[in-house]
Formats: C-alpha cells, sequence, structure tokens
C-alpha cells in the first residue's frame, strides 16, 4: 500500500484529494494538515510514502507552470510537480509513480525547465567535476534519466537487467548525494552532461 499525507491551506481541496486517493485499491490517504508546519509534524508522526502538497515537499501541485519554487523544491527533494488542473488520473499515477521512486514532472514544468538551463551558459564547475566520481555506464544511466527514461527504458536501451539499472541508479544518487531521480535530472543539465534540444 502507498500511504499519502495531503498537506494544503484549503480543506475543500484536501478533502476532494483524500476522496480521489483513497477511492484507489492501493493508496491509503494517512491523514491532512492545513500548513507547512502541521504537515512537517505530521510526516515525523505518521511516516508517509508521499507527502502531497501546494508547494515544496515530495509531490507538488501547483498553479504556476514554474516558479522561483520549482528550483528550489527540487534541489530541496520534491519528486514531482503536478499542476492543479491535471485530470486526476495524472494525480493518482503521479503519487504511484514517486512512490516508486521515479520523478514526474508536467510536460510543461520540464519544458520551461529546459528552456532556462539553455540560458544560463556555462556549466557549474562543482557539477561537472562531480562527474568524475561516475563510472561510465553510472554516467550513461544519468544520461537515460535525464532524458525522462525509466529504469525499464533504461535497461532495454543499455542491455541490462532492470535490477542492474536499479543498482546504478542507486549508486548514481549515493556519489552525487543526490536525493532522488528529479535531483539528478537538475543536476544533469547544471553538469552540462545533458543540454537542451539534445
Amino acid at each position: 500500500m502507498i500511504t499519502v499525507l495531503i498537506v494544503d491551506d484549503q480543506a475543500m481541496v484536501r478533502e476532494g484529494f483524500a476522496a480521489l486517493l483513497s477511492a484507489q485499491s492501493d493508496i491509503v490517504v494517512l491523514g491532512d494538515a492545513a500548513n507547512g508546519a502541521d504537515g512537517v509534524a505530521a510526516v515525523r508522526r505518521l511516516d508517509p510514502d508521499v507527502v502531497l502538497m501546494d508547494v515544496r515537499m515530495v509531490l507538488i501541485l501547483t498553479t504556476f507552470d514554474l516558479d522561483d519554487y520549482v528550483f528550489g523544491a527540487l534541489r530541496a527533494g520534491a519528486s514531482g510537480f503536478v499542476l492543479k488542473d491535471a485530470p486526476a488520473a495524472d494525480l493518482v499515477h503521479a503519487v504511484r509513480v514517486v512512490a516508486a521512486g521515479d520523478a514526474l514532472l508536467a510536460p510543461s514544468v520540464t519544458r520551461r525547465l529546459i528552456a532556462d538551463y539553455a540560458t544560463r551558459g556555462r556549466p557549474d564547475r562543482r557539477t561537472t567535476a562531480a562527474l568524475g566520481e561516475l563510472t561510465p555506464r553510472e554516467t550513461d544511466v544519468l544520461r537515460l534519466i535525464a532524458h525522462g527514461q525509466s529504469n525499464q527504458e533504461i535497461a532495454g536501451k543499455l542491455v541490462l537487467a532492470e535490477q542492474t539499472v536499479k543498482t546504478h541508479v542507486s549508486r548514481v544518487l549515493a556519489k552525487l548525494a543526490l536525493r532522488d531521480r528529479a535531483q539528478a535530472v537538475v543536476f544533469a543539465y547544471e553538469s552540462g552532461l545533458v543540454t537542451p534540444g539534445e
């Protein structure tokens, strides 16, 4: 079962999301909170798999396609962004993807992230140097993660077992001190490993 905590300042929104997610056979809503401070306390108390929050947490629902929250939230460890006008099925899918350890970004968010990185110019030297810690195969895996490939897709492309890909992903995250795949995507662009339009 996937356990979820919902954090939003509007009670009706919390109740609506709770009803939608509770209707799924594999999702249990552990509770909700009306603000960030209560949300943090609830996370410590309930230890959910996924936190669904309006801004700045694991799976982020936002009314903005992209703003300053996106970059800060990704660096802080957010695993996904779903726009509030997305269909209900997209929200359920996003919860499952994030709970599985993958990242999920709304296509419009991805486009704007790429556009932003395209205007930044030279890669960050610290992140470029950190790439030297990776083996050639780990670098290939990171590149494919940054292109939005799932473990299964990476396994097919590199002709590896999916479990081997999972091991490579874990090593990449550990070596680069990254929390999850979303941070790996940011790192890949910041280091210049992947460039927009590739």
